[in-house]
């Protein structure tokens, strides 16, 4: 299996009202190192699995309305708690309609599983990864 991995990153801010999180209860920012994985089973006819180019684009694009905003208030979250995990299915599935849109070129048909990696920290993160 042939991969291109890009990354980029958010700063939002978010509260988990749930006692399990402890501390994270309250209202706190947050910024996410944010690692997109696109795998393929081959390689076009210039050696390449999805342009890269094309992939720092597209997942920019997904993060964008993510960016510098209070999660708690965005309807996409809504009745949702927004760990981590719960974050990063929320990027795959903008990435998973972004390839099938073609927005990363002629490479997108060959995409056969994502993973999005959110780093919360140098000593922590979490992730989803599946098939397409």
């Amino acid at each position: 299996m042939y991969a291109v991995e890009v990354r980029d990153h958010i700063m939002i801010a978010h509260s988990l009202p749930r006692p399990v999180f402890g501390p994270a209860q309250g209202m706190h920012g947050a910024t996410f190192v944010v690692d997109a994985a696109f795998f393929t089973r081959d390689l076009d006819d210039d050696g390449l699995a999805v342009d890269i180019g094309l992939a720092t684009t597209t997942l920019a694009d997904v993060l964008k309305p993510l960016n510098y905003q209070n999660l708690d208030a965005l309807e996409i979250f809504k009745g949702r708690v927004s760990t981590t995990e719960v974050v990063a299915k929320h990027i795959f599935d903008r990435l998973v309609d972004a390839v099938f849109e073609n927005k990363l070129g002629p490479g997108s048909g060959r995409i056969c599983r994502i993973r999005v990696l959110l780093h919360e920290s140098h000593a922590a993160r979490g992730w989803y990864e599946a098939d397409l």
